[in-house]
């Protein structure tokens, strides 16, 4: 499975103060905290929430725990009734997370979703010091795919030509483990690969293609309807050899 990564917006501005005077309501953000090397959670670390765009406000400094939780926050957010219709208000309010912990790279991740009446995690894997490949330490999440402006889907064919002999449809309709997320177009050859749980896939697909603060029915039908264009990708290897 294939994604461009999203567009973002400006972080360097100040937070919108207008955007800011509409968080009315609130949500709750929990940090969770890991190796990027093997998983483990990491213990002890500083984390300091800010307003996405006002790194120099702290909110909250927190320490995470042994499981490498931090325990949750309750952050103000704008009024429910604002992600339930399209409209030009943005529905969430944007926060950041900077950790710090011994033996680690410190890192930044921004634009942070929290949203009225709603539970928040936001997973964060660290880098060791010497860890070989280069830091990534300042992560933007970009601005939901419902509201940010972003380019139209790159259109594909419905049917798709095939040059090479070997099977190309599996003999059965499996779920994988994991799934490979090309960070760019599938003609860029040159974007990375990541490997992602198919669990967490979804999960991150979802979140950022839907609000958590729809209605229930509205939610499983959005999953359901995620799960099936992955899995005939997967099953039809669509992407095959890309």
């Amino acid at each position: 499975m294939f994604l461009s990564r999203p567009g973002t917006k400006d972080r360097s501005a100040k937070p919108d103060l207008k955007a800011m005077q509409d968080n009315i309501d609130e949500g709750q953000l929990r940090i969770r905290l890991y190796n990027e090397a093997d998983g483990t959670p990491i213990t002890n670390a500083r984390v300091t929430i800010t307003y996405t765009g006002g790194p120099q406000d702290t909110i909250e400094e927190l320490t995470s725990d042994s499981s490498g939780i931090v325990e949750p926050v309750t952050l103000r957010t704008p009024p429910l009734e604002y992600s339930m219709q399209p409209q030009d208000r943005q529905p969430y309010a944007e926060y950041s997370a900077i950790v710090q912990a011994d033996g680690f790279r410190e890192i930044e991740v921004s634009g942070i979703e929290v949203m009225s009446g709603q539970f928040s995690e936001q997973p964060i894997q660290m880098e060791a010091y010497d860890a070989p490949r280069p830091a990534e330490n300042n992560i933007v999440i970009g601005p939901h795919t419902l509201y940010g402006d972003y380019p139209p889907k790159i259109p594909e064919e419905e049917v798709k030509t095939v040059n090479e002999s070997g099977e190309i449809v599996l003999s059965r309709v499996v779920i994988p483990e994991y799934v490979v997320v090309h960070d760019g177009p599938p003609s860029d050859a040159g974007a990375r690969d990541y490997y992602v749980r198919y669990r967490d896939y979804i999960k991150n697909v979802a979140s950022s293609e839907i609000y958590a603060t729809w209605p229930d029915a509205t939610i499983r039908a959005n999953v359901l309807a995620i799960m099936s264009f992955t899995l005939n990708r997967v099953y039809t290897e669509w992407y095959r050899g890309i």
